[in-house]
C-alpha cells in the first residue's frame, strides 16, 4: 500500500485551504532585538524587524537571564537526565518552583515542560480526581486548555465568552456536585481580559473550583509580575493558577501554582508529568533569574504597556483596523485568510517587517489578522517605520481602512509617543 499519499493528500488539503503553514527562518540577535536576520529561501541573508514574539518584555536577551543558562550549563551540563522521577529533581527547578509560589501567593508550584503540557495535564488530572466533576469552559479557551478538558472523563459544558450571565445560569444548573471552572485571564487572540474577580465571586457563590490560565499576562501585569489576578488582588481567590516561562519570563516551560494537596496530587496523578524528562537546569535557572528580576522591575511593565499603547495610538491614527483593547496585544484585522498572508509576505519581502499572519483554526474563518506585540526594545523609528509599512501595504493590497487614512510618516509617529518612550529594557 502506498502510505504517502494520504499524507500527501492531508497537506494538500491545507494548501487548498489556505492553512499551510511556511515558517520563516530566523536569527535573533541579543545585541540588536527587535532586528533579527531572515535567511530567505533564495539563500540570502535581509534584516529585518520582528514584530509580533511572545517575548513581550525581551527577556530572553537579558544580559541577567543568559547569564543565569550560561554559568548554569557550564557548571552541571546541558540536559536534565531523565525524567524527576528517575534522575531527582535539580536544584534549579526546586528554586524556581518556590519563586513561582512566592509569585503567587501560593503554597506550592510545579514546573513542566511547556505550558501546553502543564494545561493538559493539571486540568484532566484535577477533573478526573473531583468525583461527578462538571467543567465549565470559556467559549475562547486555547487549544492546551480544550485539550485538557477533552482529556479529562469529566462532563464538561462551554459558557460564552466572558459572559458572567451565561456561566452563572451553568453554574446553579449544576448544584452541589464538584464543579471547576476553566478560564484565561487574556485572551492572547483579541487581547480582551476575563472579569477574572466576578468569575472567582461567582466560584465562591456556587461553591465551584477555578482554575486560569495566565501565560500572556505573567510577568507583564501585577506589582510584582504575577499577572491579572495580582493586578486586580485577587490570587488569594483562584485556586490554580497556570502559567508559562516562554513569554514574559523569556525561557521555556509551563507551570501551575495552588494549594500544595491539589500541586501534590497533579505530581503524583498527571501521567504527562511523570513520563516526560525534566526540564533542564540552565533553563530552570534562566526562567528563575526572570522571575526574580521582574518582581523587582516594574519599570520594565511600565515600558512595555507604554510601547503597546503607542503603537496602537500611531496605527489608529493611520486609519488602520486595530482591536480594541485594554491589554498589550494590538490585532490589526484583515478578516481574509489570503489577504492576511499576502500582507504579511510582503511586509517582510518589501519593507523587512516580520508579522505572522493569524488564520484558521487560530481564529475564525473572516477574523483572519496580524497580531501585533510591542515590546520595550521596540523604538519610535520602528513604530514610525510600522505604521509606514503597514499602510503601504493595506494601499497596495486593497484592504479596507477604518476610515480615510492619513499620511503618517516618521515625525508624526513619532509626536504620538511618550517623550520618555525609550526606557532601556535591561
Amino acid at each position: 500500500m502506498d502510505y504517502r499519499r494520504f499524507f500527501d493528500a492531508a497537506v494538500a488539503r491545507l494548501r487548498d485551504e489556505r492553512r499551510y503553514r511556511v515558517f520563516a527562518h530566523l536569527e535573533r540577535d541579543v545585541e540588536t532585538f527587535p532586528q533579527a536576520i531572515w535567511h530567505r529561501p533564495d539563500g540570502r541573508s535581509q534584516e529585518v524587524t520582528i514584530w509580533c514574539s511572545n517575548d513581550y518584555l525581551g527577556m530572553g536577551q537579558h544580559p541577567e537571564v543568559i547569564a543565569a543558562m550560561v554559568e548554569t550549563a557550564a557548571r552541571v551540563g546541558a540536559g536534565a537526565g531523565g525524567t524527576r522521577n528517575i534522575a531527582g529533581t535539580s536544584h534549579a527547578i526546586v528554586e524556581l518552583e518556590g519563586e513561582l509560589a512566592d509569585l503567587h501567593g501560593k503554597e506550592a508550584a510545579l514546573v513542566f515542560t511547556s505550558g501546553w503540557i502543564s494545561n493538559l495535564a493539571a486540568i484532566s488530572t484535577i477533573a478526573d480526581l473531583l468525583p461527578n466533576c462538571l467543567i465549565l469552559s470559556d467559549a475562547s479557551n486555547h487549544n492546551s486548555m480544550i485539550e485538557g478538558v477533552k482529556r479529562s472523563r469529566a462532563e464538561r459544558k462551554i459558557f460564552r465568552h466572558n459572559d458572567l450571565t451565561h456561566l452563572e445560569e451553568l453554574l446553579a444548573a449544576a448544584g452541589d456536585r464538584p464543579k471547576l471552572v476553566v478560564f484565561e485571564s487574556l485572551y492572547s487572540m483579541s487581547g480582551n481580559i476575563a472579569p477574572v474577580a466576578h468569575i472567582a465571586e461567582l466560584a465562591e457563590r456556587y461553591g465551584a473550583m477555578t482554575y486560569i490560565d495566565e501565560v500572556h499576562a505573567v510577568g507583564m501585569y501585577g506589582a510584582r509580575g504575577g499577572g491579572v489576578c495580582e493586578l486586580e488582588g485577587v490570587m488569594d481567590r483562584i485556586d490554580v493558577i497556570e502559567g508559562t516561562l516562554a513569554k514574559g519570563f523569556g525561557a521555556l516551560g509551563g507551570y501551575v501554582a495552588g494549594d500544595a494537596a491539589v500541586i501534590d496530587a497533579i505530581r503524583g496523578y498527571a501521567a504527562s508529568f511523570i513520563f516526560t524528562t525534566a526540564l533542564p537546569p540552565a533553563i530552570a535557572a534562566a526562567a528563575a533569574a526572570a522571575v526574580r528580576l521582574l518582581k523587582a522591575r516594574p519599570d520594565l511593565r511600565t515600558a512595555h504597556q507604554r510601547a503597546a499603547h503607542v503603537a496602537k495610538h500611531a496605527l489608529s491614527a493611520a486609519g488602520l483596523p486595530v482591536l480594541e483593547n485594554d491589554s498589550h496585544i494590538v490585532p490589526v484585522m484583515v478578516r481574509d485568510a489570503e489577504l492576511c498572508k499576502a500582507a504579511s509576505d510582503m511586509l517582510l519581502e518589501r519593507h523587512g517587517v516580520y508579522i505572522q499572519p493569524i488564520n484558521y483554526p487560530t481564529v475564525a474563518r473572516g477574523a483572519e489578522r496580524l497580531r501585533i506585540t510591542p515590546t520595550p526594545r521596540h523604538t519610535q523609528e520602528h513604530v514610525a517605520a510600522l505604521v509606514e509599512a503597514l499602510v503601504d501595504v493595506w494601499e497596495t493590497l486593497g484592504i479596507a481602512f477604518v476610515e480615510p487614512h492619513l499620511n503618517v510618516d516618521a515625525q508624526s509617529a513619532e509626536r504620538c509617543a511618550y517623550p520618555e518612550f525609550k526606557l532601556a529594557a535591561q
